[in-house]
């Protein structure tokens, strides 16, 4: 089995990559032309939750069907089950960037994530306490407490933007309150993805006992993206027969709009989507005393991108000075969050050196196996 030394810079830095896909992954819907919301959600979603976890790990477990068949099936049904929770999030999501735009629903959705999904595993297993009493939990509590304002700041300039750049009618307020109402459920439903991969670390365990390393927690994905597939899908699924629009997938779309091209953009959705968490797997695995922060740290980093992106891209161009200076201070203080919970994870594994020998703990949030298994 892999012994994997803890890293945390190098764990944050393979985090922020994984964050960086999150961040821009629902970019390409803009460009599609000539589809239904649920043409492009169900085409994603293909992409995201049934091709990918395969094809990954099939390529990355050794011996895939031994470890199927070696491995207990409690875990297998309960990340199955998160799943399928964590796909209504999911769903809620990609209805409250319609909306309430991308800024505040990303804001709203993952800052709640951030919360439940790295505070409420460790708080279940009994450890966050002791956890907290290790060297450099100040450091963690200061870059938690940051992260959430830096959030709620996000989401403040992205409503006053949203202000700013339209002027809302005597439906306004009803289209936000559904908005805000969706993004809210999907940041509580969010989290379930990180409970469904943390039930899954029995999974993960077995397949590093075959040789995965640090891509041992790919297994997971079979599970945890099954289940969220079969509750969003099936939703979008449903509305195609409803609507009877199911025929926008294989013809040609309406409005000068291209079957291949509204494909290969819902296909990088998906690609962006499942890169994430790959990427979030090889980071969360060298996150080491603080593991548990690997989640807090994806989702801070989600929200910090996708707000930088937007500025970089001239949206907040004409915006008022208040909104400019809102986002501005929202950035800053992500930024301050990251280096400070990502120094506290620098000081824990400093203060752990001495003891470099002995196997690395096993707390964690993103659902991955212990470092020693």
């Amino acid at each position: 089995m892999t012994n994997i030394t803890p890293n945390p810079l190098s764990g944050v830095a393979w985090i922020a990559c994984g964050a960086l896909l999150g961040a821009t992954c629902y970019a390409p819907q803009a460009r599609v032309r000539g589809w239904s919301w649920q043409s492009f959600w169900l085409a994603q979603a293909i992409v995201a939750w049934v091709i990918l976890p395969v094809v990954g790990a099939w390529a990355t477990i050794p011996e895939l069907g031994a470890v199927l068949r070696e491995a207990p099936k409690a875990p297998m049904i309960s990340a199955f089950a998160l799943g399928a929770a964590y796909g209504i999030g999911g769903t809620a999501f990609g209805l409250a960037i319609r909306y309430v735009g991308f800024s505040l629903t990303y804001s709203i959705a993952i800052g709640i994530s951030c919360v439940l999904g790295t505070l409420v595993p460790p708080l279940l297993r009994g450890t966050l306490g002791a956890t907290l009493q290790q060297a450099g939990a100040g450091w963690i509590i200061a870059g938690l407490v940051l992260g959430v304002a830096g959030i709620t700041l996000a989401g403040m300039a992205g409503r006053r933007k949203e202000r700013d750049l339209a002027a809302a009618g005597s439906s306004a307020g009803r289209v936000f309150t559904l908005g805000l109402s969706l993004a809210i459920a999907s940041g509580v439903l969010a989290a379930f993805y990180g409970f469904a991969l943390a039930a899954g670390e029995p999974l993960a365990t077995a397949a590093a006992a075959r040789g995965a390393g640090v891509v041992r927690g790919n297994i997971v994905y079979l599970f945890a993206n099954t289940g969220a597939f079969v509750t969003s899908g099936g939703y979008a699924l449903a509305l195609h027969l409803r609507h009877r629009s199911l025929r926008e997938l294989v013809c040609r779309p309406a409005g000068g709009g291209s079957l291949p091209a509204n494909w290969a953009l819902s296909a990088t959705t998906g690609l962006f989507w499942y890169g994430q968490f790959f990427l979030y797997t090889l980071g969360d695995v060298r996150m080491g005393a603080y593991r548990f922060t690997s989640w807090g740290i994806h989702m801070i980093l989600t929200v910090l991108f996708s707000n930088a992106v937007a500025v970089a891209f001239g949206e907040w161009r004409n915006c008022s000075r208040t909104a400019r200076r809102w986002i501005a201070l929202a950035m800053i203080a992500l930024v301050a969050s990251i280096l400070s919970i990502t120094n506290g994870n620098r000081l824990a594994q400093r203060a752990a050196q001495p003891a470099a020998a002995a196997p690395e703990r096993a707390e964690f949030s993103g659902g991955q196996t212990p470092a020693g298994a």
